[in-house]
């Protein structure tokens, strides 16, 4: 199945609900395989956000009508044989990467990613994601630069920064985290 040409069909569906098919990944099973697809909003006019600066997220009432729309769609097509179930989802904070064009949009961020073969004997990289330019990666890990055609990404995940989420504490001056502090 090619999961490329479904994000593509899947894109043309859900731009008309105002979102955009991030991609698509299939997991094959012999009992019930799993049809997972990853919505954003789409951004028309670049901009993003709303008028109070913020941006909105893809929510529960987005999933739910993109679902209804694609399983719709799924039906008469169908172009995946066999049973399987579909999960529509937003990309979370461990948002995934399928495209170069996505790599772009998180420059400077941690990734983590594996590779379809091996890179200087490496399958798995984590580090920071340094240039894109066109479909040629580099990223900065284990104290060096890898680069790689992004056709080598088999899969790739944005590695959440918990701290500046607000879920881990700051890191002291000297670079170590907080010691937590004992009860009185």
């Amino acid at each position: 199945m090619d999961t490329q040409a479904l994000s593509q069909r899947f894109s043309e569906v859900l731009a008309d609900l105002g979102l955009e098919c991030l991609g698509v990944e299939f997991t094959p099973s012999h009992g019930q395989s799993t049809l997972r697809v990853y919505l954003d909003l789409l951004d028309r006019d670049g901009a993003g956000g709303q008028e109070d600066g913020s941006r909105r997220e893809v929510g529960i009432e987005d999933c739910e009508t993109a679902s209804r729309e694609l399983s719709a769609l799924l039906d008469v097509e169908d172009p995946i044989p066999g049973h399987y179930v579909l999960e529509v989802s937003s990309p979370g904070i461990d948002r995934p990467l399928f495209t170069a064009a996505q790599f772009a949009k998180v420059l400077g961020q941690e990734v983590k990613l594996l590779l379809k073969a091996p890179l200087e004997g490496r399958r798995r990289l984590r580090g920071k994601l340094v240039s894109v330019q066109g479909d040629r990666i580099a990223l900065d890990a284990e104290n060096k630069t890898f680069e790689f055609e992004h056709a080598l990404v088999e899969s790739a995940r944005v590695v959440p920064d918990w701290v500046a989420l607000g879920y881990a504490p700051q890191p002291k001056r000297g670079g170590k985290p907080a010691a937590p502090r004992a009860a009185k």
